[in-house]
């Protein structure tokens, strides 16, 4: 009797009542989440690891991840060749902006299908489709031709005019993740505000918004890193009268040669200074996730999405 019931505690133990709170389920779930977890952050842990490895560490053929010193002149080169604050500020104003506006107006037309019915309202839904569907290369000479005949070229305007009309990178992704959230708020809530007399207009802003708060954070998060990333329009419509950092990572070693090699130019960039110069651009992505991740869990929760 007594082994019996010992028998059938370790069973409950082990295996649980139904199995998924059992210790076993546990210990499953636990290793693939610490499995995926290592795979992600191992190139993080490797880039950090590098950046402050010295010229002696790296050839030193027992030197493998951990390095004797932490040396910190790498960061020092990667800063002064970057250029990093003035380069930094052009950036914020072509990333941040533009994810700024086009969540705002991203907003707006996914409330007006959320919320209205008009005439035509599928061929609209449509054609906003249609907009991430289609190739950007498709309409990158007519739009360069335009931003050209427009003054706009070597501009942020080439980048800020685009998202304020609702054709921002990847616009059509964020007005679907605003007409799914909108379209689940009670229109209940609609009615009693205009029982009161309240616009449109009021609604979205004293309601509505309110209640959105993980989709935005959501939407700006997705564009935000969208545009971080981007340099294929951003070398297309800035040029290089003013880089980006992801534009100076391209051309990083080059940069570094002519600015940290003398006059010989015979210094060049090498791994542990390359590594250092990427965590410096991705800092600031790093930064505004860890204040917003939250939120920004709560929205890919209640949207329905993955991340890319």
């Amino acid at each position: 009797m007594k082994a019996e019931r010992v028998k059938s505690k370790l069973r409950k133990t082990l295996i649980g009542m139904k199995f998924v709170d059992g210790l076993l389920f546990k210990i499953l779930v636990y290793g693939l989440l610490i499995i995926l977890a290592f795979v992600y952050l191992y190139p993080l842990l490797h880039m950090v690891s590098y950046s402050f490895q010295g010229v002696e560490d790296l050839l030193n053929p027992m030197v493998n991840q951990v390095p004797t010193e932490l040396y910190v002149q790498n960061y020092k080169e990667a800063f002064l060749v970057l250029d990093y604050f003035k380069t930094l500020r052009t950036s914020l104003l072509i990333t941040l902006v533009p994810a700024l506006v086009q969540t705002i107006i991203a907003s707006l037309v996914g409330y007006g299908f959320a919320r209205f019915n008009f005439r035509g309202k599928k061929f609209w839904m449509m054609l906003v489709l249609a907009t991430y569907i289609i190739p950007p290369q498709v309409t990158m000479i007519p739009r360069y031709v335009l931003f050209h005949k427009l003054g706009f070229l070597g501009k942020a305007l080439s980048i800020i005019v685009p998202a304020t009309f609702g054709q921002g990178l990847n616009s059509a992704i964020f007005i679907l993740i605003f007409y799914h959230f909108f379209s689940q708020i009670p229109k209940s809530l609609d009615e009693a505000a205009q029982m009161d007399g309240a616009s449109p207009l009021y609604i979205y802003f004293r309601v509505s918004v309110p209640l959105s708060i993980p989709s935005f954070i959501t939407s700006f998060l997705f564009s935000f890193v969208w545009y971080w990333n981007e340099t294929y329009i951003s070398s297309l419509f800035l040029g290089s009268k003013n880089p980006t950092l992801q534009m100076m990572l391209q051309n990083f070693v080059s940069a570094y040669k002519s600015v940290m090699g003398g006059d010989d130019g015979s210094r060049i960039a090498n791994e542990a200074v390359r590594m250092a110069a990427t965590l410096l651009i991705i800092l600031p992505m790093i930064i505004i996730y860890f204040i917003l991740q939250r939120w920004f869990i709560e929205g890919i929760d209640k949207a329905g999405i993955t991340g890319e």
